[in-house]
Parts: structure tokens; sequence; C-alpha cells
């Protein structure tokens, strides 16, 4: 019912700024939140920030104050500052499900993600 594309990754240099996108299609109804998560090869999968429906966001891990969500209709957008060669990661969008309606599909769906490279 649910897909989540992200977009905006790239290469940028340490210290710089880049906005990452993630765009939500479907039954936009049945997301009840939407993580941006982080992944490297061998690491385990971390928490950047959460947006709820009604707004509440809710930021985690080494780049909390560095990071900010905005949302403008479909996509949510995470801005990210003050980046480090330790950022370098790909950059996922999860949507979870409302458990409480029965019209939705009770699964989180993750998109394939978008890579962001911190270097000079």
């Amino acid at each position: 019912q649910v897909m989540v594309v992200e977009s905006g990754g790239g290469l940028v240099e340490p210290g710089g700024s880049l906005r990452v996108v993630c765009a939500a299609a479907g039954n936009i109804a049945c997301i009840s939140a939407m993580s941006w998560y982080r992944q490297v090869p061998g690491k385990e999968r971390e928490l950047v920030a959460t947006i709820t429906h009604g707004g509440s966001q809710t930021y985690a891990g080494s780049m909390k104050g560095r990071v900010t969500l905005f949302r403008e209709k479909n996509r949510l957008y995470l801005q990210m500052n003050s980046l480090k060669p330790e950022d370098t990661a790909t950059y996922l969008c999860k949507a979870d499900p409302k458990m409480d309606e029965v019209t939705c599909l009770h699964r989180e769906t993750w998109g394939q993600g978008t890579q962001v490279t911190v270097s000079s």
C-alpha cells in the first residue's frame, strides 16, 4: 500500500550540508510515522530521525543537533549540516503503518536508500 523512494544523496565536503528527500506514495493515510536511518557495511543500521503523522519529531544518534526534518506534502526532507566523513553512509527512509487501521497493511516499508559521501 505504501512505497518510499529516497533521493538527494551525493558527495559533499566535510563541514558542508546536504538535503536528502524521501517521497512517499500509495496509501499515505496508512503511515503513522516516517524515519531516516543510515547504514554502512558491517555496521548496525542507525536511527537518525523520526517524524509522526501529527508532526512530532525525534532526533537520535550522533547526528542529533546537526540534522533537521521537515515535511512538504508527501515528501520528507532531512537537512544535514556540519557533515563529517563518518557520516558517509546509505541513508534509508522507513514508513511505519497505522496498526489500529484494519484497512492498512501492518508492515513497515523501506526505501532502497540514497548514498551520502562526505569527503574532501
